[in-house]
Order: C-alpha cells, then structure tokens, then sequence
C-alpha cells in the first residue's frame, strides 16, 4: 500500500493516425480520472490533433513509422508519471474498468502489473465468444518496470522477470471495425506488417501451408472457440480471419517467387 501522503500518479498513453472519428469518445473516458494523457501522432491529416490538443498540451508527432513497437517506446519515453495504462483511439474505458484501475493504482502493489478485457463490437454486435472474449491484454503497468518489445505488428508488452499480471474487472469497449471496406484495409496492412517481420527474421512458407494455417483458423474460431454462439457475426469473422491468415502467408510465399524479367 502507498503512504496517505504519497500521490501515485498514471497517465494514458496512445498512439494514432487519422482517429478523428473515434479519438473523441476514448478521451472522453479517460477524462478526470488520469494524471496525463500522451498522444503520439505518426503522421495525421484529419482533425486528429485539433481534437487531441482539447484534452491534453502533450500531444506529439513522429512520422518516421517503424512500426507499432517502437512507436510505442516512442511514447512511453513522454510518460513522467509512475503508471502508464496504454488504450487505443477506438477504445473506450467503461465505469466498472476504471474503478478497477483506480483501486490498483491507489492500493500500488509492489512488482504488479495489470490486464485489461477487452470486448469488441463487430458488425453489428459485441462478440462473447470466436476466442475474441475473453480478450485479455497486458495495459497497465509501472513505467520503471515495462515496455513494448521492437515488433513491426502484434507487439507486446515485456516486463521485468519478478512482475505478477493480475486481471483487472470490467471491460475495455473495443469498436474495431466500422464497415466490411475498414475491416479489409486493416486487415490487409496487417497481413502485410506481419510477412514483413517474417521476412526479416528469414521465415519462409507455402501455398499449402498457407492454405492449412487458414482452415485452422475458421476450425478454431468457429467451432472449437464456439463462434457459431455469435450468430452470423460469428460465422463472418470466422472466414474473414481465416481468409486474412491465408493472405499472410501467401504474402510471405510471393516473396520468395521469380522476380518480374527485365
């Protein structure tokens, strides 16, 4: 427990681009509860920063993208307080969550660090199942004793060998996608960071790989993570993901083919 005279402090780190639609209502919930709030830009051409700078003077830009990992250190480099809790512009904190940080920051545990529930609106509707929930995500910890690793994409938090995650109560509302045309563009830059980092670390595959790695997905998400428990959302985002995992792969194995003959 911290000392009564002792103020813990937290700030509310993201990174964006082009969030103008969403920035709004995530910040609206992080809005008299937290220290501070630290936004790094990678490079926006909406209102992005217009609205940023209405709930916090430490907004920032860095254009030079090297993907989601360091541009995360990036930003953490901006965090002065002792707790940093990481949200995404299409997030937003629910009441029960914020309780939950409230009493973890306020109780202060030695070597703690806390994970997040995540629970997403797809299509039309919040899916419970399709192993997108639970969703749990390491985004709370001491600033001394955190960072995000150097991944292109599907970065993750790394933490000092003696810390405990412990769950935290309530969850994260995650709007991720808008229509079928968001999903597709997200899903494709995905697909292509991830042959990225593949490539770079010498990986290789092929179609059939490809093409096993995708049936896995839809079995996976569909049946044996009870998808089908999600109505046709469920049964949509079981081929969509599986689809993306095949053109992850097949991403990787046109690399490795014939270049264009001069």
């Amino acid at each position: 427990m911290t000392s009564s005279n002792t103020k813990v402090t937290l700030s509310a780190a993201l990174i964006v681009k082009n969030e103008a639609k969403n920035l709004k209502v995530c910040l609206d919930s992080l809005t008299g509860w937290v220290d501070d709030i630290i936004i790094l830009d990678s490079g926006s051409t909406d209102d992005t920063q217009a609205i940023a700078e209405k709930y916090t003077s430490h907004f920032y830009v860095k254009s030079d993208w090297k993907g989601f990992g360091l541009q995360r250190q990036a930003a953490q480099n901006y965090v002065s307080t002792d707790y940093v809790l990481w949200i995404d512009a299409d997030e937003v904190v629910t009441e029960e969550l914020k309780n939950s940080i409230l009493t973890a920051i306020n109780e202060n545990k030695k070597q703690t660090a806390y994970s997040i529930n995540r629970k997403s609106w797809v299509f039309g509707r919040f899916i419970e199942h399709s192993g997108w929930y639970p969703d749990r995500v390491t985004r709370l910890y001491k600033v001394n004793e955190g960072r995000y690793s150097d991944d292109l994409v599907h970065e993750k938090v790394l933490l000092d060998k003696q810390i405990i995650v412990e769950n935290l109560q309530g969850d994260l509302t995650h709007y991720t996608y808008d229509d079928l045309h968001h999903y597709l563009v997200k899903s494709a830059s995905y697909a292509k960071l991830s042959a990225d980092q593949k490539e770079q670390r010498g990986k290789k595959t092929s179609l059939s790989n490809a093409s096993l790695h995708a049936f896995g997905c839809f079995v996976k998400m569909y049946l044996l993570k009870r998808g089908f428990l999600d109505g046709k959302q469920g049964f949509l985002l079981a081929v969509l993901s599986a689809h993306s995992t095949f053109v992850k792969y097949a991403d990787l194995w046109i690399r490795s083919q014939p270049k264009r003959p001069e």
